[in-house]
């Protein structure tokens, strides 16, 4: 697994608020180049984002699902990008001072991704997922999902 934590100067509410908003996961998702679709049920459980990875003309056309959403404690996504494969993300807040504490672990589940030595994969992600927590700070700070 590849753990990554940030205090974010915001509300587990506020940094939920951007996870629920589909449409902003490009803005946070390091590698998310556009969005498709975002299902009218999102962030429900089985609900998918349909979205693309990479930059033009060489995308994937795929989509991340929500396994568990128990906003604004915790959630868990599959990121699908095939062939590339899937992944299991789990982000946590807990509230701590003004702001709160994010854990997001992500790690391969399905496809080639689980062929990869794990402490080679798990520093690649750790790497994308610190500038993952940055963004999602940004947003979240700056009330990106309340309009």
């Amino acid at each position: 697994m590849a753990v990554r934590h940030r205090y974010i100067e915001a509300s587990p509410e506020a940094v939920f608020a951007v996870l629920a908003d589909g449409w902003l996961f490009p803005s946070w998702v390091v590698g998310a180049s556009r969005i498709r679709e975002v299902e009218d049920s999102w962030p429900a459980p089985d609900s998918r984002i349909h979205h693309s990875f990479g930059v033009w003309p060489v995308v994937i056309d795929d989509t991340t699902s929500i396994v568990t959403w128990d906003a604004p404690r915790h959630a868990e996504f599959i990121a699908r990008g095939w062939p590339i494969g899937e992944a299991h993300v789990i982000i946590d807040a807990q509230p701590r001072g003004s702001g709160c504490v994010v854990r997001m672990d992500e790690y391969a589940s399905s496809g080639p991704g689980v062929l990869v030595p794990e402490p080679l994969m798990a520093a690649a992600i750790k790497i994308r997922n610190k500038e993952a927590l940055q963004r999602l700070a940004w947003l979240a700070e700056g009330g990106a999902a309340h309009g």
